[in-house]
């Protein structure tokens, strides 16, 4: 609260100014969602403000949240597809070019590094050394 009483906005204005903060509305906002590792806080059509101090941004969502499990389908959406299983196509390509091997042997080295194209690559090439 800013100490004095009521001041007029411009006032406030003039003082945030003076002190480097700005605000500003960002426009157009249809959803936000806070997620923790147990639930899902999902504010529809919020009014989100964004704080400039000395370059810090912090954002202020205002508005009525949704609160339900984590991962939990809303009311009334029906549940997308499952993402391919697999590596990202991009990755295997990089795998296969870099240490020349087939599809199937790029895949099997993504998967045993956990999806590290690096490490795939490593793999593959110190396995033929040994």
């Amino acid at each position: 609260m800013i100490p004095g009483g009521a001041r007029n906005p411009r006032q406030v204005e003039m003082m945030m100014r003076r002190l480097g903060m700005t605000t500003e509305e960002l426009a157009g906002v249809e959803e936000v969602v806070v997620r923790t590792k147990t639930k899902e806080h999902v504010f529809h059509a919020p009014e989100v403000t964004i704080m400039t101090v000395q370059g810090t941004r912090t954002y202020q969502v205002a508005g009525t949240p949704e609160i339900r499990p984590r991962g939990a389908t809303p009311a009334g959406a029906t549940p997308t597809a499952a993402a391919p299983s697999g590596p990202p196509e991009e990755d295997v390509r990089l795998v296969m070019e870099q240490a020349n091997v087939s599809r199937e042997e790029a895949i099997e080295a993504l998967t045993a590094t956990n999806g590290a194209p690096a490490e795939a690559i490593l793999r593959i090439l110190t396995r033929g050394s040994r």
